[in-house]
């Protein structure tokens, strides 16, 4: 009777199950089982340990801070040299700009291009002179002209020549006009200006039309800007003598 008391005493543990505690981090179970042994009598107990499953393991939460990443400055845009000198926005600013890079009177290159096209960029005469300051198509590629009829182009063209026949001739600017008119090589065949009605009429009308701006320049009280050569503008054409023939014919002798 003891023994089947006992028996029921082991069946009753046997049913019994004991949770140990779960050491903290340690992602399993374990479990205690107390049962009667058959042959001895006795209790005996059994301890399991059963991994536990993904579901049931506890896994830390972990907690994502949002980073705010600060704006970076915006570097200041420097503009490339070239870009800060903008393009001129009228003929008078780009004959005083160009006279001052050649060292040559603005006036004087006034003068040349309205005598000479009358500031017509697309002027065309019948020897083939084009634009502004009418340059023949090799005095164009001799100076570095690409585009006669690019205004810019011309102007500085043009300037330059003057610029090279005023060296020239010494700042004769009679012989340095007539050399622009009718080419270095008459002047040189004549020894001063050539005897073509063309030439000699063309330095008339350059000479009253450098009168003229310098009349107005006078009138507007305009000092002569900073920029041109420290030398009195010239005042028509100093060098030039107007010489009237017997036949009533003009011509004009550089002195």
């Amino acid at each position: 009777m003891r023994f089947c008391s006992t028996l029921v005493w082991s069946a009753a543990l046997a049913a019994m199950v004991v949770y140990a505690g779960e050491p903290a981090g340690q992602p399993q179970r374990i479990t205690s089982v107390v049962r009667a042994d058959l042959k001895s009598g006795r209790l005996v107990r059994s301890v399991i340990v059963t991994p536990r499953t993904v579901g049931e393991q506890r896994v830390a939460e972990t907690v994502i801070t949002s980073r705010v990443i600060p704006e970076s400055p915006v570097a200041p845009v420097v503009e490339p040299e070239a870009s800060k000198s903008a393009p001129p926005t009228s003929f008078d600013e780009a004959v005083d700009r160009i006279a001052a890079q050649q060292s040559v009177h603005p006036r004087l290159i006034h003068s040349v291009i309205k005598v000479e096209s009358n500031y017509n960029p697309r002027a065309v005469s019948p020897k083939g002179a084009q634009g502004l300051m009418q340059l023949i198509p090799s005095t164009a590629r001799r100076f570095g002209v690409a585009d006669s009829f690019n205004p810019m182009e011309n102007i500085q063209g043009g300037a330059k020549y003057l610029k090279y026949l005023l060296d020239l001739y010494k700042n004769d600017y009679a012989l340095a006009l007539a050399a622009y008119n009718a080419g270095e090589a008459a002047v040189a065949k004549y020894g001063g200006v050539p005897p073509y009605p063309e030439t000699q009429n063309y330095l008339h009308l350059v000479a009253d039309q450098l009168k003229k701006l310098n009349k107005a320049a006078e009138g507007a009280g305009q000092a002569q800007p900073v920029t041109q050569p420290a030398e009195a503008p010239p005042d028509g054409l100093k060098h030039m003598q107007k010489i009237v023939d017997r036949d009533g014919s003009v011509r004009y002798v550089s002195r």
